[in-house]
């Protein structure tokens, strides 16, 4: 493989089959477009991120990926992992796509794919975007810990055709097992703040689950990660703020504090669910969070 070939990489299982359902007219696409690909599919968990690092580490520089936030989050760690070096492309076929969204990339995933062969072909310049990290893993689009990393933990479990609705559902069925609100004590350079918490989120770009417009003010190439702290909610407070979440129009409601950081450190007294990009991560007290400025084209 040369260091300017493409490397297709699909994820058959993202959006509940729809990529795999999708792949022959991509590859289509492509082929008449005049894009040369190599073409890979995903086999399970984690076999993505150690087909993109292994590409990477063999010379691969152009990596085109169809799936959603779970595929970006397996090929973003497989790119960091590796040197960092390669450019990723897009063709979202998820179910969320908040990645996509914070991108600009267009959700019709045919037109997304027409787009990206156009300008592979033109070799037009790629954006660089910013890649947060929490421990020793990367993350597009967010972190969270706390309740939302518990309905994320939830909605992976469902496979209902119900696309962004199954993140709501899970939103109800985690409040009847009560919502939980442990300390936690939050530092980064500028920013301290210590006390009993529903959540904390850390984003990169706007969007949660696809519906969620959780952080209006975040951007993911302006070099810092949009933090928000919700403090102890009761049931009837989550579900009038839901409406809030959807529209982005929460910002200034009581529970609510935001600060914008470059650095954070999370130390909770309990231990805490956790997610990156929509996909369940460890369990743990100390959460190390960063942002790493223009890491990713």
């Amino acid at each position: 493989m040369s260091r300017d070939s493409v490397s297709l990489i699909i994820n058959p299982t993202a959006g509940r089959g729809r990529a795999g359902r999708r792949m022959d007219r991509i590859c289509e696409i492509l082929d008449l477009a005049g894009v040369a690909f190599d073409l890979y599919q995903s086999k399970a968990v984690r076999d993505l991120e150690s087909q993109v690092s292994s590409l990477v580490s063999t010379g691969a520089r152009k990596i085109i990926i169809a799936g959603g936030d779970g595929t970006v989050h397996e090929a973003v760690n497989g790119i960091m992992q590796a040197d960092g070096g390669a450019k990723l492309g897009l063709i979202p076929t998820g179910t969320g796509n908040d990645f996509a969204k914070a991108c600009w990339i267009p959700l019709d995933w045919e037109l997304a794919t027409r787009q990206l062969a156009d300008r592979l072909l033109a070799d037009e310049r790629f954006r660089c975007v910013d890649i947060g990290r929490m421990n020793d893993r990367y993350f597009a689009n967010g972190a969270g810990i706390g309740f939302d990393a518990k309905v994320t933990r939830l909605a992976r479990e469902y496979r209902w055709p119900i696309g962004d609705l199954v993140y709501l559902f899970s939103i109800f069925r985690c409040m009847v097992d009560g919502i939980e609100a442990p300390h936690v004590t939050l530092s980064s350079s500028d920013f301290n703040w210590s006390g009993p918490v529903t959540l904390v989120n850390v984003s990169n770009g706007a969007w949660l689950g696809g519906m969620f417009h959780i952080a209006p003010e975040a951007l993911n190439n302006d070099g810092q990660l949009e933090m928000i702290i919700v403090d102890p909610v009761t049931r009837l407070r989550i579900s009038s703020l839901i409406p809030k979440l959807i529209r982005g129009s929460h910002m200034q409601e009581t529970e609510i504090t935001h600060a914008s950081v470059r650095k954070l450190s999370i130390v909770a007294a309990e231990t805490m669910p956790s997610h990156l990009d929509g996909e369940v991560g460890e369990p743990g007290k100390r959460f190390d969070i960063a942002i790493l400025p223009d890491a990713l084209e």
